[in-house]
């Protein structure tokens, strides 16, 4: 995987349009009714990078970004402002955010994920990018300032001694979306730029 780790500026990315896409594959019959069915089991984001910008620098260090990352060829880090964290959006992280999973005495290693639920349904996202230094873990509400390592390119969760039989693992975090470019063109007009005119610069996230 062609993979740069380093992040689109945030400050740019704030002023970013986009978010989750699904893809839903509809049947209908003669009668009306419908068969829906989806090939995926995770959404896939895609942003428009152009929304942030606001100045002449800002167009400046999005093309050094995009050159330095020669288009879509090599996939980065991308803060979605409205999704980044393993807590709700009005609250600090706490290592008791997600559950990871329970202890058998056997597995010591488990990914971060962020659980995604409304009525009756849910949805498990793996978290691949997580920010270092935000990531806290939990064994049965316990926080731990020692006894596991994080792999920060993974979101890989591995405890020096597996978690005993039932104990509950949990973890909070920030995170960044892997995601690259979407086009191999920026076309800027700078006579369209300053009288505000943005240009578009699709982002799409990447599969890891």
């Amino acid at each position: 995987m062609t993979f740069h780790d380093v992040r689109f500026p945030a400050n740019l990315s704030f002023g970013s349009m986009g978010g989750p896409e699904r893809r839903t594959e509809i049947v209908t019959f003669a009668n009306g009714h419908e068969e829906r069915n989806t090939p995926w089991a995770q959404s896939r984001r895609r942003y428009d990078a152009g929304l942030g910008l606001r100045s002449l620098d800002d167009l400046e260090m999005v093309i050094a970004f995009f050159e330095a990352r020669q288009g879509m060829l090599f996939a980065f880090r991308w803060k979605d402002w409205a999704d980044f964290k393993s807590a709700r959006a009005s609250q600090p992280v706490t290592a008791t955010d997600q559950v990871l999973g329970h202890g058998d005495s056997e597995t010591a290693v488990f990914q971060l994920i962020k659980l995604y639920q409304s009525g009756g349904s849910s949805v498990t996202r793996p978290i691949r990018k997580p920010i270092e230094g935000t990531v806290r873990v939990a064994i049965d509400g316990s926080d731990l300032a020692a006894g596991w390592t994080l792999d920060a390119a993974t979101g890989i969760v591995t405890f020096d001694a597996p978690p005993p039989t039932g104990a509950t693992v949990t973890a909070g975090f920030e995170f960044d979306v892997p995601v690259r470019f979407d086009t191999d063109l920026i076309q800027v007009s700078m006579a369209g730029f300053a009288a505000g005119e943005i240009p578009k610069i699709p982002v799409i996230e990447v599969r890891l």
